[in-house]
């Protein structure tokens, strides 16, 4: 029996057995592994099963292959993948080498094609991925042993036959599930040596009368074996010790371990850092040029307010922003540097990036930007949240404020607190965020409305921006929403860019309104399609606008004329009537 690391929150104990049974060879293969360190936090644990096809010479390697590399392959995936994201990733390169070259040997008995069954703990979720005729299992006191998959097979005549499996198939369609679990949980793998000649009811009568894991695998599989089982046999048990659950109290606490620094002023040093300019002093933070005698640079240190110094979600956001900084490395993102390990301070410390915000940009130049000039930024933009996507992260505060254009042009996105990431998602955490985070000039009515966002909420904000850009206004009048929330999307009014601006192509507005659209579904789906869609009109977009009531194209025009009949009415009325 194996313990995780004791210090962890999420505690498993394994255990497993296989055997070649009456066969020469054993081409069965299982793995288990719960890390210690930051590894078991961020990704979890794994236990994974494979079966070679006893047709093939090279059963016995596909099986192994798959085991090892897919638990290998998973811990060397980004931290802010998503559990989904990395083994599906992972089973899809692991599918094609095995196809490849099974496809290479010409022969079926040379093929390298092999079930697949696994379960990744993270947090308190199981995540389980499946192809082929293995099997999982679950146990839960005083339940029935709960089947969780369903074989890929089909009756011919006599013989059953697998119709999906690792390396089968140039694509692989694989089964995914998530299931929530409980303290006392045991989950079950098997092959079919095993599940084909022992009940459900016999699997769990054993470990209801086992202590120890593996004697317990142990027995299941000579069972089988005594039941006449003519196949190789594997069983592997996972059982839940101890799942992640932390009272507000304890993140609080590790949450304010490090003391927030005091205001500082030019000429005051911290860690050896010397204030050289205060950038900015207000309620939230505190941003300072600083430089260390160590080093020819000059840095930027952030540090967060003392008023917030009691409120655990603003302290989350502050080391979330630490977090993703020191793991996204590409020249469109705010640089991040790891902290002096013996710091007493929570502070945060970044590149120095000459240039301005966005925002100060279009201060200082008054005039709405050209088409060309707007293309340009935007790229720079675009490439920026390319990188997000890629890592599976969504900025959710993107604004002029947080885009800085450097002194040669180039484009970098900075401020990533409020910073959406699938694989810190997947994590229990008691502190959730009470109201959405972001710029309510800038944010998605589906996230301010619900709570929810993904990569489209991102597209929202950047269409708002641009809009922004060509007319110095915003598309949406939404400054009633610090004090009511809106009550749907319904209440996001789009205002035509043309009436602020008249020498924008009636084609670019149709763009913007698409990226903006307070309905997610309807607005582009790709930074591709939107980049696309503003150096070329888009044709489908231009005549659903023509085709469109007058009242829905150009609404103020028609209120207007509605007004202007209206008060002739009544000045008819009154010449009438004197």
């Amino acid at each position: 029996m194996v313990a995780v690391d004791k210090n962890k929150k999420l505690k498993l104990s394994f255990g497993g057995f296989s055997s070649a049974g009456v066969k020469e060879e054993n081409q069965d293969a299982f793995g288990a592994l719960a890390p210690k360190g930051s590894a078991n936090h961020l990704k979890g644990a794994i236990a994974c099963l494979a079966d070679g096809v006893s047709c093939s010479d090279n059963a016995q390697q596909a099986s192994q292959m798959a085991v090892s590399q897919f638990v290998e392959d998973y811990f060397s995936t980004p931290d802010t993948w998503s559990v989904r994201t990395a083994a599906s990733k992972i089973l899809s390169s692991l599918n094609a080498w095995l196809f490849h070259h099974g496809q290479q040997a010409s022969a079926r008995h040379n093929s390298l094609v092999t079930t697949f069954s696994s379960i990744i703990f993270k947090s308190n979720t199981a995540y389980l991925f499946h192809v082929g005729d293995s099997r999982i299992y679950r146990y839960r006191a005083n339940q029935r042993l709960e089947l969780l998959t369903r074989d890929h097979v089909q009756q011919s005549g006599n013989r059953t036959l697998l119709t999906r499996a690792l390396g089968m198939d140039s694509h692989l369609e694989i089964d995914y599930q998530q299931k929530n679990i409980e303290q006392g949980d045991v989950f079950v793998l098997t092959s079919d040596g095993v599940h084909e000649f022992v009940s459900p009811a016999e699997i769990r009568q054993a470990i209801e009368a086992g202590n120890d894991f593996e004697a317990t695998a142990k027995t299941i599989v000579e069972h089988a074996l005594n039941s006449g089982s003519d196949d190789n046999l594997t069983c592997l048990l996972v059982r839940v010790d101890e799942l992640p659950v932390a009272t507000i109290d304890e993140v609080h606490r590790q949450l304010t371990t490090l003391a927030i620094p005091p205001v500082m002023d030019v000429g005051m040093k911290i860690d050896g850092y010397e204030v050289k300019r205060v950038i900015h002093s207000g309620t939230r933070s505190h941003i300072y040029l600083v430089q260390h005698p160590d080093h020819k640079l000059p840095y930027i240190l952030k540090a967060p307010s003392a008023n917030f110094s009691e409120d655990a979600q603003y302290l989350e956001g502050f080391i979330r922003e630490q977090w993703i900084g020191l793991r996204v490395n590409h020249d469109a993102i705010m640089k991040v540097y790891a902290p002096n390990n013996d710091s007493q301070f929570l502070y945060l410390l970044a590149e120095y990036i000459e240039g301005k915000t966005l925002r100060q940009w279009m201060h200082d130049n008054d005039e709405p930007v050209s088409l060309e000039k707007m293309r340009e930024i935007v790229q720079g933009i675009i490439t920026g949240l390319r990188v997000f996507k890629r890592m599976e992260m969504i900025h959710r505060d993107l604004k002029p404020e947080n885009i800085m254009i450097c002194t040669d042009g180039s484009i970098k996105l900075i401020d990533f607190g409020t910073v959406k990431v699938n694989g810190l998602n997947e994590i229990t955490s008691v502190i959730g965020e009470e109201i959405p985070v972001g710029s309510v000039d800038y944010i998605a009515p589906e996230y301010l409305l619900d709570g929810q966002a993904d990569h489209r909420s991102d597209i929202f904000s950047l269409g708002v921006i641009i809009y922004e850009m060509l007319s110095g206004k915003l598309p949406y009048s939404m400054s009633n929403a610090h004090r009511r929330m809106p009550k749907n999307s319904q209440e996001w009014r789009y205002k035509p860019l043309v009436k602020h601006n008249e020498n924008i192509p009636i084609w670019i507005d149709c763009a913007l309104q698409k990226a903006t659209d307070p309905n997610i579904k309807k607005r582009y789906d790709a930074l591709s399609e939107f980049s696309a869609d503003l150096y070329e009109p888009n044709m489908s977009l231009l005549q659903k606008h023509q085709q469109a009531p007058l009242l829905e194209r150009n609404p103020v025009f028609v209120w207007q004329s509605v007004s202007t009949l209206l008060l002739l009415i009544i000045v008819l009325q009154w010449i009438l009537l004197f």
